[in-house]
């Protein structure tokens, strides 16, 4: 989990967002030109961008007001030195240093980045990164930052993301200056950078006016196993750390950044394989670039699969067809978050910050006036989680900077692509808090803990039923309901179950392929933490062509005794169909427990049973010691204690591989209760007659049972431990989610608003009495209304 004093932030640049001021006094600098020229986003510019730098009072108060306790933002090192050395800007100087002081008044931690991308257009034509001057330059500006700023702030990022500034800039031309050097000089272009990190580390330190900490941000996607196996991981380290890009990308790389910073060298790999591209490099150089730090950050947004091939070497794996993405293509890969803080923590031994991560939105004002990035909070609450497993597992994280705060205007792209927790409208730079704003201040204020892997999973349990084959079985679970099971004596459809005789497996979500039973033990809190030590219930669908055996079930006193601690069997069936005139066996005519043993004894069968009538909607209430049996030609949902066991009282004298089944009369005798319940106390009558509402049925200490017969909407809200459903008819929509007849599945714990639209009737379960009427719960009905 994280630590009380875990950093949660935003990140932004200054460029970004500041805008401009014909009296800023601001220099020029190398993206005024490039968006000028138009190689930018439909010619948009940053001349105004989000008017930050006048309206950063209010933004800091929204901030504040949102929850947010860090601040990661970039200093305009042209605002600063306009030509980019020597005379200082002091109306840059005084709108910094009251940003900051608004900051911390409004009780936001500053954290200064010096440098994102913000090249002074002077010195660009001076020679920019290719002239090794530029380490005095930027020792200069950090010099002239740490004089102005360090008694207000002691957090400090030299570079953000070097290999953008590399390979964007100056190889494919994507970003300013937009030119495209040979490969040599990028790996010079690379050097200096480097060295002028060192340079600027050393400075601030010199002239600090207070103990400061000094930070690193590189970036690089993230090479992530395949699969957790230790050859994959192996595979995927490798990559992350090695040099497997063609060589006209080679910037995009991890070690080549951080090793000199870190670990005080270049990698061999690299210096092997770049050899004849390199610049000299000196031991002064290595010296001056690997200073002392206090951390290292990471702008981590996705990954990439590998695994290891069957030769040994890695191999790239495409993700599957359909794998999410951002709504600028980028891939959605919570994994890789994981792996790349563990493989980050594990190379390189400083404290980590993730400076970046985020995800552009197609956002827009919807009719309520509001912005509902749901995309965006489940992106965030997905990649956060991974990273709360990595600390867990040990990786020394301190801190998280979401990109962005606000929308702004992101580089070549302009202001197509939408970051922010918050929206900004460039017509009238109105803001608007946006659905994952506030999310994110509910994740600050709980340190985490409102995060979905540290609550109850809210997806819905879709199970797939495990069917049997029986003596008496039919073929309607097949045809009707569409099991997969094939033949012709399909008797019984374990549609919600545990039990380990037909234990379901959860067919999609964050559970997918896991069993209930396991995912009752290893995640109780989906079922309401029931104080239980299996799943409680068990949902069948029953098709007899022919009559089942006369049976009775032990309570659960009886079966701990004598069958290995198992539960009794309380149970429960719902007539889905039945022939005219049908009937089930439900209760015997003895008197006396002399009078029962002598009938069973002497086979008096007919003067024994008792049938009573039934017809389709009826509910019948079977209690432990109960004779029963279900009639050949009814269709039956029975819910169920989770428990198999059944006493055999008698079986027609059928015959099984040629040989009578087996019969449990001893067991029988002793469990039978005499005299029987009277059946009018056995049989409820619903008619099906209530429409749209969910209707109680039944309720003992096991369950409690509900119908929904729906043609239309109905809305509640889940306030069970869990909520098992089956339709038995029909087909709808249940919160999003397509569902049909012979569908099986838990509605979990906490779920909240439960919305069903359709036709269809279906039957709910839960291991809870239904409370008096008059609870405050709207799901509770008073049983008279339909009996």
């Amino acid at each position: 989990m994280f630590k009380k004093d875990f950093v949660w932030g935003v990140a932004s640049s200054a460029y970004q967002i500041e805008g401009t001021d014909p009296n800023d006094g601001r220099g020029e600098m190398i993206w005024d030109d490039f968006l000028a020229e138009g190689k930018g986003y439909a010619n948009q510019t940053a001349e105004i961008s989000c008017d930050h730098m006048h309206r950063y009072k209010d933004d800091y108060a929204l901030m504040k007001n949102m929850g947010i306790k860090a601040y990661r933002f970039s200093l305009n090192w042209s605002r600063i030195l306009p030509e980019g050395t020597g005379v200082v800007n002091q109306k840059a100087i005084d709108m910094y240093r009251d940003m900051i002081l608004t900051m911390k008044t409004n009780g936001i931690e500053p954290y200064i980045t010096l440098f994102h991308w913000e090249f002074p257009k002077a010195l660009y034509h001076k020679g920019g990164w290719l002239n090794s001057d530029v380490v005095e330059w930027f020792g200069e500006y950090a010099k002239v930052v740490a004089e102005n700023f360090s008694d207000i702030c002691s957090n400090f990022i030299t570079f953000n993301e070097p290999q953008c500034v590399v390979l964007l800039g100056h190889m494919t031309g994507e970003h300013a200056p937009g030119i495209k050097v040979s490969i040599k000089d990028s790996f010079l272009i690379a050097h200096n950078l480097l060295k002028a990190h060192g340079q600027g580390v050393i400075n601030l330190r010199k002239y600090a006016k207070q103990k400061i900490n000094i930070g690193f941000a590189p970036t690089g996607g993230v090479a992530y196993p395949y699969t957790d196996s230790n050859e994959d991981i192996e595979a995927a380290k490798k990559v992350y750390f090695g040099f497997e890009n063609p060589i006209e990308r080679w910037a995009w790389n991890v070690s080549w950044f951080s090793d000199p910073v870190f670990l005080g060298h270049y990698p061999a790999e690299g210096l092997k394989k770049y050899a004849k591209y390199l610049p000299e490099i000196t031991d002064e150089d290595m010296a001056l670039i690997h200073q002392p730090i206090d951390f290292m950050g990471q702008n981590i947004y996705n990954g990439y699969y590998i695994r290891c091939g069957e030769d040994g070497n890695p191999e790239y794996v495409e993700r599957e067809v359909g794998s999410p993405v951002t709504a600028v293509d980028w891939p959605i890969t919570p994994k890789a978050f994981y792996y790349g803080i563990k493989f980050l923590t594990e190379r390189y031994p400083y404290p980590l910050y993730i400076t970046e991560n985020g995800m552009a939105c197609h956002d827009n004002i919807s009719i309520d006036g509001r912005v509902h990035d749901y995309d965006r909070i489940t992106f965030l609450d997905e990649y956060i989680s991974e990273m709360q497993r990595a600390i867990d597992e040990g990786a020394n994280v301190k801190g998280y900077f979401c990109w962005t705060f606000l929308d702004n205007l992101e580089w070549n792209k302009g202001y197509k692509e939408r970051f922010g927790l918050v929206y900004v409208d460039y017509h009238n730079q109105r803001r608007i808090v946006k659905d994952s704003g506030y999310w994110y201040k509910r994740l600050i204020e709980t340190n985490g803990m409102s995060l979905s892997v540290n609550t109850i999973n809210k997806e819905i349990i879709f199970l797939e039923p495990v069917c049997t084959h029986n003596i008496w079985g039919g073929t309607k679970l097949h045809d009707d309901f569409g099991y997969k099971e094939e033949g012709s004596d399909v008797g019984e459809c374990w549609g919600i179950s545990a039990h380990p005789n037909g234990d379901g497996e959860n067919k999609y979500g964050a559970f997918e392929g896991w069993k209930l039973s396991e995912l009752w033990k290893k995640h109780p809190e989906v079922f309401g933490n029931l104080d239980l030590d299996r799943f409680p219930l068990l949902v069948k669908l029953i098709d007899a062509r022919d009559d089942l055996s006369i049976q009775v079930h032990p309570d659960d006193s009886y079966a701990k005794t004598h069958e290995n601690g198992s539960f009794g069997k309380t149970e429960c069936w719902y007539v889905l169909d039945c022939p005219e005139n049908a009937s089930l066996v439900i209760g015997h005519n003895a008197t006396s427990k002399d009078e029962l043993i002598h009938m069973i004894d002497e086979g008096k069968w007919n003067d024994l049973i008792r049938e009573i009538p039934v017809k389709k909607g009826d509910f019948i209430q079977i209690d432990p010691g109960t004779v029963h049996a279900i009639k050949g030609g009814l269709l039956i949902l029975e819910t169920q204690q989770n428990s198999d066991i059944t006493y055999r009282v008698y079986d027609y004298d059928r015959l099984s591989n040629g040989k009578p089944r087996e019969l449990h009369i001893k067991q029988s005798e002793d469990v039978i209760k005499v005299p029987a319940k009277d059946p009018e106390k056995s049989v409820i009558h619903t008619g099906n007659s209530i429409k749209n509402e969910l209707v109680p049925l039944y309720s003992c200490e096991f369950y409690s049972v509900f119908h929904l017969n729906l043609d239309g909407d109905i809305s509640f809200r889940q306030k069970y431990p869990f909520l098992n459903m089956t339709v038995t008819d029909g087909s709808g929509i249940i919160n999003g989610q397509p569902i049909k007849k012979g569908d099986n599945f838990i509605i979990p714990n906490d779920f909240g608003r439960v919305e069903i639209t359709g036709k269809l009737q279906a039957v709910f379960s839960t291991a809870d009495k239904i409370k008096e009427k008059g609870a405050e719960d709207e799901l509770y009905f008073d049983l008279r209304r339909v009996v």
